[in-house]
């Protein structure tokens, strides 16, 4: 007979943690680990991260989810390698081989890389993969793409920021482009990998994907899960850090005490501020973060609010011996 197993006690946090998620985890698993290593009450992340892909993903906690969708709509660098030559069923490494052409060398040569980059630099439009979790006709793409169905899909709207491809080898020390890429939101790597490969002459398919960076966040300020596996219980918690972290695009105002309590009601509060699309609202005594909005014609109107029972558990934390 199986031993029960031990009910985790939940408890309160608050803020952002940074992770380095490794391969072979769903966004959702990892997300799941650290909440229980961390014992959190309430969790979520900042976008998905397929399980072949690696990188920073936010982990938001507490207060912080309600800034989740922040890091949703922000430019996002990644760096992949596409092998050349060969094209597969779902434009990755997972998929069965499609076809298989020669790579010409001549058109490796940087100046072709180049002028290939520079195709897809800017507002371009992007057909989604059929393995893709978009729906059709409230189905999944993928659901079809696994029955052998192939729908129609719109092209898409992105933008692509930056992007530089150089020759390389991948792991097997096939012929290979490195792709870093700074881009909007809803872009598919492997679909810019596959379309590069076609305009290559030869075809690809994404050998390998790890984001850099998501809205001004990079991998130099992540852990990774094994490092947050080997510290101690209340340790872990040193690295969630405060939920401002994800406004970094937001200029910072600061309420006196009457303000600040009549903006969390949600109430509009006048002032001489000039306009401004995304500001993070703080108190003034004791300073804590009180929520985020926009000032429209001198007034500061309230987007998302922390509520005053996240305020006090948020500066009982802080004030907390680490």
């Amino acid at each position: 007979m199986n031993a029960p197993r031990t009910r985790v006690q939940r408890r309160p946090v608050h803020g952002v943690l940074l992770l380095d998620k490794p391969l072979g985890l769903s966004s959702n698993d990892a997300l799941q680990k650290v909440k229980w290593l961390l014992r959190a009450e309430k969790a979520g992340h900042t976008g998905t991260l397929d399980p072949l892909a690696t990188g920073v993903l936010p982990l938001c906690f507490g207060a912080a989810t309600k800034f989740s969708a922040l890091q949703l709509e922000a430019p996002k660098t990644y760096v992949a390698i596409a092998r050349l030559g060969q094209t597969t069923t779902t434009a990755d490494a997972e998929g069965d081989v499609l076809q298989e052409r020669p790579v010409d060398a001549a058109r490796l040569a940087p100046d072709n890389l180049a002028a290939v980059a520079a195709q897809f630099t800017g507002a371009i439009e992007q057909v989604p993969p059929m393995y893709s979790a978009l729906k059709k006709d409230g189905k999944a793409l993928y659901e079809y793409a696994r029955a052998g169905e192939t729908v129609a899909r719109s092209a898409r709207s992105i933008v692509i920021y930056k992007l530089k491809i150089v020759e390389t080898r991948d792991e097997s020390a096939q012929s290979a482009i490195e792709i870093e890429v700074t881009c909007s939101k809803g872009t598919y790597i492997r679909t810019l990998a596959e379309d590069i490969g076609h305009a290559l002459g030869c075809g690809a398919h994404l050998r390998s994907l790890r984001r850099t960076e998501t809205g001004g966040i990079g991998l130099e300020r992540c852990v990774t899960l094994a490092q947050l596996e080997a510290l101690e219980g209340d340790a872990r918690l040193a690295h969630v850090l405060q939920a401002d972290h994800l406004l970094q695009g937001h200029t910072p105002i600061t309420l006196g005490p009457e303000d600040a309590a009549r903006f969390l009601t949600g109430l509009r509060r006048r002032g001489d501020w000039p306009d401004t699309a995304a500001v993070a609202v703080y108190g003034q005594t004791p300073r804590a973060l009180l929520g985020v909005g926009h000032i429209r014609a001198g007034e500061l109107i309230p987007d998302r609010l922390l509520s005053p029972l996240e305020i006090q558990q948020i500066l009982e934390g802080m004030s907390r011996p680490s």
